[in-house]
Order: C-alpha cells, then structure tokens, then sequence
C-alpha cells in the first residue's frame, strides 16, 4: 500500500476563548492516499474548517494552538516546523480553495496579480512566465475571456467567477494536497460540474490528494472516495463513500441524509434534527450527539464512545454498537417519540394570479470615452414573462449572471425597471408614484442570500426587524411594534426573549430565521426568497424549507424561489422557469420541467446535478 500523502494522527486544535477552552478538533485521525479524495461533513460548528486550517498550519496563532497531534505531510511532522519553513509549503506543496471568495481575494490587486503571486513565490518564473500559467489557469478554470478577467478587480466579478478565481490560485502550483473547503457552494450546477472535473483532472495526472469539505452530500457521493462525518470535534463515523451512503449506522449521520430535499418528499415535511451543534467550551463527557439523538440511552450524556471499526473499513463511535455497553444498565433508552413527517396540507387559501410579470426588461448602459456616452447596454433581464400564482412557489433558475436576482428585485422594485410591466392585486406596481407604492411595499418582501451580510451587526434583533415597521407601519405603536417582533419571532421558531441579541450571537440558520422574521413581520403577500438556504447545511436548510412551507400554508403566502440548488427547487417549487441570458427559455410545472425537460439549456442544467 502507497504512503499516503496527507496523514492525520490525534489531532487537537484548541482556542482560548473568555468562555474557556474551546476544543474545536479535539482527537481526530485520518489519511489521504496519492489522488484520493476524501470528504468531511457535519454541520457548522462541527470542526470541518478548523480540521482544514490545522492542516495547511493557519490556525491564528492570538488565539489558537495545535494542543496535540501530528500532521504528516508525505512522512514528515508538519506541526514541528518553523514559521519561514511553513511559508514554503502554503500555497505550494499544500493548496486551499476558501469558502469565502470575496474575503479571500484582495481588493487593490487584480486577478492576474493575485495568481501570479503564487506562482512567483513558489516556481520561481519570470513575469512573462507567470502570466502565460495564469491566463492558462484561467481558461482551465473555465473563463471564455482570460485576457479580461486577468485585468479585473474582484469586486467586479460575480461569486461564481470569484470562487474560480480561487481555484485557479489553489492549482497554479500543482499542489500535494488541495484542501476544498465548500468549493462550489456560490457556483451554479454547471459550473460546478466544470470544476469537480478539473479538480478530478489534477488528481488523475498529478497524483493530487484532496480534502473536500462540504454540506452537499450529493456532491461527496459523486465525487468522494472515503466520507468522514464529524460532530462536536470529533470524527463518529468513517467509510467508503459507496458503504456509508447505502448504510450509514451513527443516527447522526442518519439524520443528515434524511434531511436532503428530494422529489421523493415533495408534500412532506423534511426530517429535521433537533437542537443545535454544543459549544466547544461545553461539551458534555459522554456522547456529544446526546440531547439531540432519537435513540439515546441513559448512559449516552456520561459515557464516551470510543471509534471503533465495526465492518471492514468501516469506523463508529456510538454506544448501539458496543456489545459491553448494551449488556448493561446504561442501555435503557430515553423516551423520546420519533420525529413524525405529516403531509403538507395544501395552503388555505390558493388562487389566481398575485404577481405577474410581462414584458419585463432591466438594462444598465454602458458607458465609455471621456464624455462617459452610452455605447451599449447589459440586458440583465430582457423581456421575460412571469406568472405567479397565490399560495404557490414559482422557482427560477438558471446560472449566475443569467438575470435571476435581477428580475427578482426588479419584480419588487428594490432595483428600477427600464420597461414592461409588473401587475400586482391588479396594478401596475412600475407606475405607482412613491406614496402610492409605499402602502404596496409591505405586501412585497426580501429573504437575501447571506443573513450576516443583510443583518445590521450594530443594531439588535429587535431593532433590525422593528426599523421596517416603522417605515412600512407607522400606525403602529411602540407596544404594538413590540408584539408584533415577538410574534414573528415565534413563528420562525425563535423565542421573543431572542430580540436583545445582536446577529453574532446566532448560529447560521438561526440569523437566516431572523431575516425571515423581518420580512414576515409587516404582513407581506409575496417574498422573494433570493439563495435563501444555498448557504446552509443540510440539517438547518431542512428546518428553513419546513418553516417556508409551514408558513406558505397557514398564511397563503407566495414565492419567487431564486435558486441554482435544483435539489431543493424539485421539493419545494409548484412551477419553475429556466433562465438564460436574461430570457426565459422553458417554464412549466416542477415535475414536467425535471421528468421530460425540453430546452437544451435545461436538459444541460438537470444532467450537470449530482443525485444521492
């Protein structure tokens, strides 16, 4: 057998924190043959990143230490190495694609210097050298215009371009070992494709090994030879992709794989886990997943599981598979009723039409020369017709750049439409004056991608919500307005006592039901639900879409879903529309769109989506 490239033995990776120590990674071993890849999943909080940053050595120093373990790159203790040697191996022999584009990329220095970097420092090439491997790496990296791209700031790119911008700086040294930290979550299906394929090129012709971190699970089942599943720290169940997939034994990882939206479960609620990931700084001293396991035992919250194989190549830590720990009195369970899955009743009340779109078009001009004269336009959206109905979803998809977030706040009006119309309860919302289209703007709400981004930090969960009704509710009064921020706050599963937190203090999903209580709070009729859940994981994204749908049925509310996670658009959407280049070029209901598409672009969209 091969030495592996990558080799993980019981590694610790600790912070101080004002709340204690906080044991991030706390024991976790594994190894990485020559062109394997290997997948960590789990939810946020579990450990992934920081296991990846421990290994590539960037663990802020301020704060973080290795408190144990070894992390042998090609057989040598990359751990024990001084600073200016660890330099040498970062971004040459080791390589990390970052979830985060925007904040990995500097501003003030374009595409083609930031990938030039790389390759000066470590190949030593001459600047004529360095610019023909990172126009070539761009155009591996699937830009059709490199010389362009190569000129561009990364501010002017969309997240798509920017995270292959990324890739293209993490492959221009030929790496050891790619760490991909969620790669593809800001790209489309296609693109997604595209890069699995080059990055899967590199490990066939260079020997590349890859950590590949990510909450697709479809995305590891496609791509992945051996799957890690990590909770609180630790690794609680490892096997061959194929083995894990067809018979996952920890309920932990039970529960990720039934909360993966589906055709299948189109009608039903998705299963859900309860409860959220504990604290580094608290966890408990038996199995962390207790509280949270619909098949604890009274000895699970004292007693750790050890990780043990229980099938060839095929490594557990959970009490239901200990022979010693079943024959004894900690064995007992805990009651706990089974998380039931009803069928969604249809919403209360569906009708007609309560938006259409006809004829809509959005273009921004471009202008050139000193004089700054129109010499063209960008036709973001051109001339598309959307019908959406009341109490039904209306997905659009398509890939980034193809007009879909435009045409959704053009819908709305957040962006100004150059013609066409939007009718809305029978009115042309585009000619409405400004104190007309205040009284239609609490009808017509936003959930944005990134809740962190679109939640003001300084401000509280009670004054981020409260500022709409202010300005969209001013009959109200502050008592008023006060109850209605605790109500909205119950009905996406928050508690009312939650309004004096500040966003840092929630977990991902829970930021994202905050920015579903914003929008909810001044009573709308319409949302559009703009990569609302792309960001989440599978276990929170599921509690989201249940909550949308919940909320659709008891209220009759409607949804223009933007999306490129077909996954979740073939569970929740009625309808779908397929946009391309600013057009719409095939709609229809959901299952004839994904069981017979028509369009080329379509059937190139459906046929690039990794299936379980």
């Amino acid at each position: 057998m091969t030495a592996p490239v990558i080799e993980v033995r019981n590694l610790k990776t600790y912070f101080k924190t004002s709340g204690g120590i906080a044991k991030a990674v706390d024991g976790v071993s594994f190894s990485i043959p020559k062109g394997g890849t290997f997948a960590l999943v789990g939810e946020s909080g579990c450990g992934k990143s920081v296991t990846a940053l421990s290994v590539i050595q960037l663990i802020d120093s301020a704060s973080g230490y290795i408190a144990g373990g070894e992390v042998l790159l090609n057989g040598s203790d990359i751990t024990k190495l001084g600073e200016k040697e660890k330099r040498k191996i970062r971004g040459n022999k080791i390589s990390m694609i970052f979830q985060e584009p925007m904040t990995s990329l500097n501003p003030v220095f374009t595409v083609g210097n930031q990938i030039e970097e790389a390759i000066c420092l470590h190949q030593r090439k001459t600047a004529k050298d360095a610019r023909a491997l990172a126009l070539d790496m761009l155009k591996k990296v699937r830009f059709a215009n490199p010389e362009e791209i190569y000129d561009e700031y990364p501010h002017r790119l969309s997240g798509g371009m920017r995270q292959r911008v990324m890739i293209a700086i993490a492959l221009s040294c030929k790496p050891d070992l790619l760490i991909a930290d969620e790669p593809t979550t800001a790209l489309d299906v296609t693109i997604q494709d595209e890069i699995l394929k080059l990055i899967k090129e590199l490990k066939d012709t260079m020997g590349t090994a890859v950590l590949l971190i990510t909450h697709n699970l479809a995305l590891v089942a496609n791509n992945a030879d051996t799957v890690c599943v990590m909770y609180a720290g630790k690794i609680v169940e490892s096997a061959p992709t194929a083995e894990l997939f067809k018979k996952p034994l920890h309920p932990y990882t039970q529960k990720l794989l039934s909360s993966v939206p589906a055709i299948s479960m189109r009608g039903k609620l998705l299963d859900t886990i309860p409860g959220t990931v504990p604290s580094a700084t608290a966890y408990a001293d038996g199995c962390r997943f207790s509280g949270r396991c619909h098949r604890e035992m009274q000895g699970c919250k004292t007693i750790e599981p050890v990780l043990v194989e229980n099938e060839e190549r095929h490594f557990i830590a959970c009490h239901l598979f200990d022979a010693v720990f079943l024959a004894g009195v900690n064995s007992t369970h805990v009651t706990r009723a089974e998380a039931y899955l009803p069928h969604i009743k249809n919403a209360l009340v569906k009708g007609g039409a309560i938006v259409e779109a006809r004829g809509l078009k959005t273009w921004y001009p471009i202008r050139k020369g000193l004089l700054k004269r129109v010499k063209g336009y960008v036709k973001a959206v051109d001339g598309i017709d959307l019908t959406i109905k009341k109490g039904e979803t209306l997905a659009l998809v398509g890939e980034s750049g193809s007009g879909k977030t435009t045409a959704g706040k053009s819908i709305i009006r957040l962006i100004s439409a150059t013609s066409g119309e939007v009718v809305f309860q029978g009115r042309d919302i585009l000619k409405l004056g400004g104190k007309e289209m205040q009284g239609v703007k609490p009808l017509m709400q936003i959930i944005f991608q990134d809740p962190y981004s679109s939640l003001n930090p300084r401000l509280t969960v009670k004054e981020i919500i409260e500022e709409g009704l202010i300005i969209l509710k001013p009959g109200l009064d502050r008592k008023r307005r006060l109850k209605k921020i605790g109500a909205s706050l119950e009905q996406v599963g928050l508690s009312a006592d939650m309004m004096s937190r500040y966003p840092h203090e929630f977990s991902g999903g829970q930021r994202q039901r905050v920015g579903i209580a914003r929008a909810l709070a001044v009573d709308p009729e319409f949302i559009v639900c703009d990569e609302a859940v792309s960001a989440l994981d599978v276990s929170v994204q599921a509690q989201i879409l249940n909550l949308l749908k919940e909320i659709q049925r008891e209220a009759g509310l409607s949804y223009l879903f933007i999306t490129h996670d077909l996954g979740v658009v073939e569970y929740i959407a009625d309808e779908v529309a397929v946009m391309y280049n600013g057009k719409i070029v095939e709609s229809g209901p959901t299952e004839e769109i994904f069981l017979r598409p028509r369009h080329e672009y379509t059937q190139k969209l459906l046929s690039a989506v990794p299936r379980l």
